[in-house]
Order: C-alpha cells, then sequence, then structure tokens
C-alpha cells in the first residue's frame, strides 16, 4: 500500500485508492528529558577528559627541565617549559652509530609498504568475495574470520617458520609481508563493497567498462572510508613495530627501535626519554587527524542505496 499524508494526519491508502487513517503509538515518541540529555553529557565530557589526560601528561612532560620531570607528587602542568628535552635528543640521535636519518628512512619504507600493500591486497581480496558468487566463497572468508580469533603471539612462531622459509628474514620484507595479510582488512572491506548496489556495477558493466575499471573506479571510491580506516589501524600497528624478530642488522632497524634505546638511558636520560614519548605519539595522531576529516566527509556522501 502507499502511503500518503492528508492535513498532517497519516493515512494509508487501500486498494481501492481510498485514505485509511492510522492511528500514531502511545509509544512512537522518544522521550528524552532535559536533565537526562543534561547527565548524559557531563558523563561523556568526564570520560573525555580522562582519555584525553594522557596526551596532556605526554605534552607537558616533554616541556619540563629535569627538576620537574623527577619532582613529588608528580605535576601534571608544567611551570617552567622548556626545549632542552629535544636539544638533548638531538645531540644523542647525532651520536649514534648508524645515522639516525636511516632509522627514519627504515621506517618510512616498513610503514609506507605495509600500509599501501594491507589496503591494496585486503580490497582486491574482498571485491570477489563481495561482488561474485564462486564455490567455496563462503569457505574462504569463514577461514578469514576465524584466522582473527587467534592472537598475534600465538601465530609468532609460525610467522618467523615461513619468513625464514622463504628467504626474506633480515629484510624489509620481513615485516612488510606479514603486514599484508591480516584478516582485519579483508573482513572490513568486504562487509562495506556488500553495501554498494548491484545496479551500478551493472550499469558500468554495460557502458563497456572493465573489471578493473569498475573496482577502481566505483568500488574504491565508495569504500574510501573503510580504507582510511584501515590504513589508521595499519599505520599505528606498523609504526610501533621494532623488528626485533626479523631485523638484525643495525642498518635495517626502524624509528622505534632507536627511540627506545634512547629510552632504556635510565634517570640520565629522563628529558630525551619524555621528549622521545612526545614524538612517538605525535606522528600517529597526526595522521590520524588528517585522514579523520576525510572519513567524516566521506561517511556523509557515501550512503548508496537500491
Amino acid at each position: 500500500m502507499a502511503g500518503a499524508t492528508l492535513k498532517n494526519k497519516h493515512y494509508v491508502l487501500d486498494p481501492k485508492g481510498r485514505p485509511i487513517r492510522i492511528k500514531a503509538s502511545k509509544h512512537s515518541k522518544l522521550n528524552r528529558s532535559r536533565a537526562g540529555n543534561m547527565l548524559l553529557f557531563i558523563l561523556m565530557a568526564i570520560c573525555g577528559l580522562f582519555m584525553i589526560l594522557p596526551i596532556v601528561m605526554i605534552v607537558n612532560n616533554a616541556l619540563k627541565p629535569p627538576d620537574e620531570l623527577f619532582q613529588f607528587p608528580p605535576r601534571l602542568f608544567v611551570r617552567n617549559p622548556t626545549l632542552e628535552n629535544f636539544s638533548d635528543l638531538f645531540v644523542l640521535m647525532g651520536d649514534t652509530w648508524v645515522p639516525f636519518s636511516r632509522y627514519i628512512f627504515n621506517t618510512v619504507i616498513i610503514t609506507g609498504g605495509g600500509v599501501v600493500g594491507h589496503v591494496l591486497c585486503a580490497s582486491l581480496a574482498a571485491y570477489p568475495l563481495a561482488k561474485r558468487k564462486f564455490p567455496g566463497s563462503k569457505l574462504l572468508f569463514s577461514v578469514v574470520v576465524l584466522s582473527m580469533m587467534f592472537s598475534w603471539t600465538v601465530t609468532q612462531i609460525p610467522n618467523y617458520m615461513i619468513i625464514s622459509m622463504l628467504g626474506i628474514n633480515n629484510t624489509y620484507l620481513a615485516l612488510i609481508l606479514p603486514a599484508w595479510s591480516f584478516g582485519i582488512g579483508l573482513y572490513l572491506m568486504k562487509q562495506f563493497m556488500e553495501q554498494i548496489p548491484d545496479s551500478i556495477i551493472e550499469s558500468a558493466r554495460i557502458d563497456g567498462a572493465s573489471e578493473f575499471k569498475v573496482f577502481w573506479r566505483i568500488i574504491m571510491p565508495n569504500v574510501k572510508p573503510a580504507w582510511l580506516t584501515l590504513a589508521i589501524f595499519q599505520f599505528q600497528v606498523l609504526w610501533g613495530n621494532t623488528g626485533g624478530m626479523f631485523l638484525r642488522s643495525e642498518e635495517l632497524k626502524p624509528m622505534q627501535y632507536a627511540m627506545g634505546q634512547i629510552m632504556a638511558g635510565g634517570a640520565a636520560r629522563a628529558g630525551a626519554s619524555a621528549a622521545v614519548a612526545f614524538i612517538i605519539a605525535a606522528i600517529p595522531i597526526t595522521f590520524f587527524l588528517v585522514c579523520q576529516s576525510s572519513i567524516f566527509e566521506t561517511m556523509t556522501t557515501s550512503g548508496l542505496k537500491e
């Protein structure tokens, strides 16, 4: 039956076209008081303050002189801000056996290769699972979901054995290739791709678009929120990787490893350690903020329905 609205009252049309009034349910409206909204706002504000507190403490510790760093009880906010901690960190980085620029280069290669490869592999694998019906597709997806149930520590030894058998141990690929095979990426991309109407894909094929063109020009732009979110998660994982299990050569170590060595210096390097903690936290947060605007923008425009 088709719906209609007459004189601000809700009606439906019967098979003969005559309007029939529908009575509104007493429970159809959501009853929310101002006091409830205010209480909810206060609770969310308190939770937000607790979540932002570690970030505020990291920033203030990076600007504290040594006497304030060792002050007890510790103070949250710095009283005499200084940049000496960063200057001490630069001095320590200049005294390393391997140039610190080498650590930065290794981190860029590992993080960039892992993030880009993971997004592409997950998207290419999810497309046929979401939009093609072939024998064994459900079984393959079930195996991927099952792999997400295991902790990384459980598969640590098998991963090391596979990397060693491939002969890529102590190379960049030892960290990049495993990053391409995380099951969460395929699962997330498949769920988003299933929401794209099949009629759009069929229209593109009728117009002569190839399968790869359909994937690159139609599928990927419409699942932009998914692969941007996936890039954020993967960036966070690879940024915190020290490569300790697979990388033995000092020339291949990432920046996170060098930062960890500086922080292991004890009380003598407390100021430099505070600067290191700030840098380690600042770069992933900056990457998230850059991608966050794109995610929110595409979330409001990517709703497609048949």
